[in-house]
């Protein structure tokens, strides 16, 4: 198997997910600096530590030229000791200035990125399902984890660490015109060909880092969906092929790290050449006007020293620019994300009753989830308490009816009503929080058993949670556990059973007593033995509830008030068990090919 795949040659276009461009470079920037608003009094002390520090390295060389011309050249060595101290102070002062703003910008990073990561899950709880459907968990994943801490990086190490470069630049400039305007000149003679270089290699290594960030996110997602059916992947022998095409994932990754490594060594030693050429030219010309008695040696040192001072922090911009640039491709990921708005959202004033009557109308609904309909112009009346059953088969539109109940989708066409107001006009956690829903496969958290069952939400007495689980029969299996309802369940659930999943699922949905039940084929993974007590609970559980039942197992509705026969998206029969069956249609072949396997329905 080849171990240095090549790269991928249907490569994603970059710009479907990224923004390009320097008038966009200074929206994110204005972006960024606004979270750290709050904090803007240590920005501004941290600011002026940095100021500081860098006026006290430009008088280094200065010392050095004092001591020099005026002790050393002349041979009055009687006043070097004080020279001497006086640089060590400044040395002492600049490293504890320098330690206090490590510590104030560290701090200062983590608070605002404490604010962004905050925000960012804050966002991702009210986006609306369909984003969800359409992006995989492990990109939204780098866009909290990776991509913030990169960001991270901005704060600590770039924006306030630019002001120490930028101000001892120009301290250095101010310094080297005041010793000498001419020998100045002459080294400020190579800064163009300086400028030429940093443009290209901006540019370079703009769309370089906007690559990189793009298949770091692919790497992400192809991991978790892959380490997450890592089952499916092993049963059906998909190793080899998942392993190559990861492979090329992680090489399109590879490729474009190494293109950014290839501009920054070529930017890095041209860099270092022009300032060879600098100090080059100060030893020419500076020699010329030492013979010339123009200048003194004091002098030739001292610009020697900020030449070497100047093209540092010129260098050090250069590395700020790698920590900009990515942080200007992960924050367009982010601002994405944060822009995005969600496209199911409570109204200012929407309803929020503190009971339900639990009446349920769907009126000429139709719903598509892209362009093909999957519900045509649905309408169903439900009672309060009244217990109806949706079957049909798979793709009907069963589980699309329950979606839209508690508007996890709006529809396209018609309304859906709670006791006769539309679903759009409540608030969207008062609306939900009478409802409880009950799916085909249960997720659970790791975390206790008796957390799962209350989703955290700590003013629910434990009675009530054994109460439930006692009415749905899953009592039994928890207190047989060895820490009871103190069990904590692994990743997923893998400690439990799939029906021993389903039981908690049950209760999970009645412990908040709500007004309306909905089980989406609740009951599709229980074995023969959990179904029959389950079945006995149901009476009871769904008694004085508004219940809808999602279910392909005809023996668990035939006791419910109605049941609807959903074909294509339609609504093609309703009524009692008994009646249904005396109509002959749909679901008279329905119960025969489910009860009687061997016989041909009548038509």
């Amino acid at each position: 198997m080849d171990k240095n795949p090549k790269k991928s040659t249907s490569r994603p276009r970059i710009e479907e997910d990224r923004i390009s461009g320097k008038i966009y470079d200074r929206h994110l920037m204005g972006r960024l600096l606004a979270y750290g608003r709050p904090y803007w009094p240590m920005i501004v002390v941290a600011v002026l530590m940095i100021i500081g520090a860098s006026a006290l390295q430009t008088v280094g060389p200065y010392l050095t030229k004092l001591a020099i011309d005026r002790y050393i050249t002349p041979g009055d060595l009687q006043g070097l000791p004080t020279i001497a101290w006086a640089y060590v102070g400044l040395l002492a002062a600049g490293f504890a200035i320098r330690y206090f703003q490590v510590l104030l910008t560290q701090y200062l990073g983590q608070k605002i990125i404490f604010d962004l990561r905050t925000e960012i899950f804050a966002h991702l709880q009210n986006l609306h399902q369909q984003y969800f459907d359409r992006n995989p968990v492990g990109r939204l994943m780098t866009r909290v984890t990776s991509d913030v801490e990169s960001l991270n990086q901005v704060f600590t190490n770039g924006l306030v660490m630019i002001f120490g470069d930028i101000f001892l630049i120009l301290g250095i400039v101010v310094m080297m015109l005041s010793i000498d305007f001419e020998l100045a000149l002459w080294v400020f003679s190579v800064i163009p060909f300086l400028f030429v270089v940093s443009f290209i290699f901006r540019k370079k290594v703009r769309i370089a880092f906007g690559e990189v960030r793009f298949f770091l996110a692919r790497i992400n997602a192809y991991l978790q969906e892959r380490i997450s059916g890592m089952s499916i992947v092993q049963v059906f022998n998909r190793e080899k092929e998942d392993w190559e095409r990861f492979s090329r994932i992680n090489w399109d990754h590879t490729d474009a790290y190494i293109r950014t490594i290839f501009y920054y060594a070529v930017f890095w030693p041209v860099v270092e050449v022009i300032s060879a050429i600098a100090l080059a030219l100060i030893l020419f010309r500076g020699g010329w006007m030492i013979e010339s008695q123009v200048v003194t040696i004091g002098v030739l040192v001292a610009f020697i020293q900020y030449a070497r001072m100047f093209f540092r922090p010129i260098s050090d911009l250069s590395e700020k620019y790698n920590v900009l640039q990515s942080a200007f491709a992960s924050s367009e990921r982010i601002f994405k994300l944060l822009d995005t708005h969600p496209a199911i959202s409570s109204p200012a004033d929407g309803m929020r009753p503190q009971k339900l009557e639990g009446a349920v109308e769907f009126q000429e609904v139709s719903f598509a989830y892209e362009n093909d309909f999957v519900l045509r112009d649905i309408n169903l009346n439900i009672a309060p308490g009244e217990r109806v059953a949706l079957v049909g088969h798979t793709g009907s539109g069963k589980t699309t009816l329950v979606r839209l109940l508690g508007r996890f989708y709006d529809v396209q066409k018609g309304r859906v009503c709670v006791d006769g107001i539309p679903v759009q006009n409540w608030d969207l956690p008062s609306l939900r929080s009478h409802m409880a829903v009950v799916p085909q496969e249960v997720f659970l958290f790791s975390d206790t058993i008796l957390n799962n069952i209350r989703l955290g939400k700590p003013e629910i007495p434990e009675e009530r949670v054994r109460e439930a689980a006692r009415l749905v029969n899953a009592a039994k299996f928890i207190e047989k556990l060895p820490e009871g309802y103190q069990t904590r369940v692994s990743e997923g659930g893998s400690n439990l059973s799939v029906g021993q999943k389903q039981l908690l699922g049950l209760a999970r949905a009645l412990v908040t007593d709500p007004e309306i039940l909905l089980l989406d084929e609740a009951t599709a993974n229980i074995d023969s033995e959990s179904e029959a007590l389950i079945q006995s609970a149901l009476e009871r559980v769904l008694k004085g509830r508004t219940a809808i039942v999602i279910a392909h197992r005809l023996s668990t509705i035939q006791r419910l008030d109605r049941i609807v026969v959903m074909h294509r998206g339609e609504i093609r029969e309703q009524g009692s068990h008994q009646d249904l069956l005396k109509k002959r249609g749909l679901y008279y072949k329905l119960y025969q090919l489910q009860y009687q396997p061997g016989k041909k329905a009548a038509s």
